[in-house]
């Protein structure tokens, strides 16, 4: 072989496909600086897929209906902490018609097992409890703010299934069995009322039914009956004895004459003394001016004093009046003439303690 030839070799160009040495070193760094944040967005994403709520006690994280993915934001950071929350975050996916809800966050929930229940809608139910409830108005003030809708969506949705039952919203709110009921935060008005109902078909079992019909009363009228013998005396074990006088009252045809249907008809519950133009206040809920029992009842009983007086031994009081020495307790008695000199006792006792017609003030047990 010449110089020449050995020379021209020398000066023959690569191989196609074999890079200089530089390409290979940039490839070489280009792949290096892929590896390395490869491995670091998966450390990122670990850590914060294991990142905990560290919070001392469990809170609530409530998203209400229309609240947009910028406000989700806010509130996870602001609620949860700007740490946790911005760990969350990462895993949410911003779809706030799903995630719209009430959700209990417990010390050492991890970011993804919260972001994953926020992406599926997966709440946790809330505790809705109700008791000492007189109106409709009362029960949808209670229940928007317990649950996510305002009252004016409860009471039309309420006026409908009473529609539908064929009865008025005054028996059905009689229905409305107090207690306590695991429900959505985001459940409508409807299917709340229809887990309220079916604890009240639970209630009035055939065995109660029957009791009350031995009385001549329907469920709805003995529950009519309760909610003025609870409003009357704060003391239980005399409930089921004031029923009965009632019951004896509308047997005979005679008006019922109980003052919280007074109370009841003017919208004053804090009256402690009622008489004078109060009872010729025209309403149908005035137990003084119209006879029968009011077109429904004046509070939501408690199912205990449905019981005591389905379960109260017969009597033929038809008189009752506040005890003068103001223990919560009544004085009762079928005789006109001792009813009469109680209730001046009472009276004497009421001016004692300058309490008069004129003065609301808190309810005392009520004055026959």
């Amino acid at each position: 072989m010449t110089t020449d030839n050995i020379k021209q070799n020398n000066n023959s160009p690569l191989p196609a496909g074999k890079p200089k040495g530089k390409h290979r070193n940039l490839r070489r760094l280009i792949l290096s600086i892929a590896a390395i944040a490869l491995v670091c967005w998966g450390v990122w994403q670990f850590r914060s897929m294991a990142s905990t709520y560290e919070g001392d006690e469990a809170i609530w994280l409530k998203i209400p209906a229309g609240t947009s993915p910028e406000e989700v934001r806010d509130q996870l950071t602001s609620v949860l902490g700007a740490s946790y929350g911005s760990d969350v975050l990462r895993h949410w996916d911003g779809d706030t018609a799903v995630t719209r809800g009430a959700y209990m966050v417990e010390p050492g929930t991890k970011a993804i097992s919260l972001a994953k229940a926020l992406n599926e809608g997966r709440q946790t139910p809330v505790k809705l409890t109700f008791n000492n409830i007189r109106t409709l108005e009362q029960l949808a003030g209670r229940m928007a703010t317990r649950l996510d809708l305002d009252s004016a969506t409860f009471i039309r949705a309420f006026n409908e299934k009473a529609a539908e039952a064929g009865i008025t919203p005054e028996i059905l709110i009689g229905r409305m069995v107090p207690d306590t009921y695991e429900v959505y935060w985001t459940a409508s008005p409807s299917q709340v009322i229809d887990k309220i109902l079916k604890n009240n078909d639970r209630f009035w079992t055939t065995e109660r039914r029957r009791k009350a019909e031995s009385l001549g009363l329907t469920p709805d009228q003995a529950t009519t009956i309760a909610s003025i013998a609870e409003e009357e005396s704060s003391k239980a074990d005399e409930r089921g004895r004031i029923g009965r006088l009632y019951l004896n009252r509308y047997k005979r045809g005679m008006k019922l004459q109980a003052d919280p249907t007074i109370k009841f008809a003017l919208g004053d519950f804090s009256i402690r003394r009622v008489g004078g133009s109060m009872l010729e206040t025209d309403s149908p809920y005035n137990t003084y001016r119209y006879a029968g029992l009011p077109p429904g009842p004046i509070r939501i009983p408690e199912r205990a004093t449905i019981d005591a007086i389905l379960d109260a031994p017969p009597h033929d009081y038809i008189y009752m009046c506040a005890r003068a020495d103001f223990s919560g307790y009544h004085d009762f008695t079928s005789d006109y003439a001792v009813h009469q000199r109680n209730a001046a006792a009472f009276r004497r006792a009421l001016d004692s303690r300058g309490i008069s017609l004129e003065a609301p003030a808190r309810h005392m047990p009520a004055q026959d």
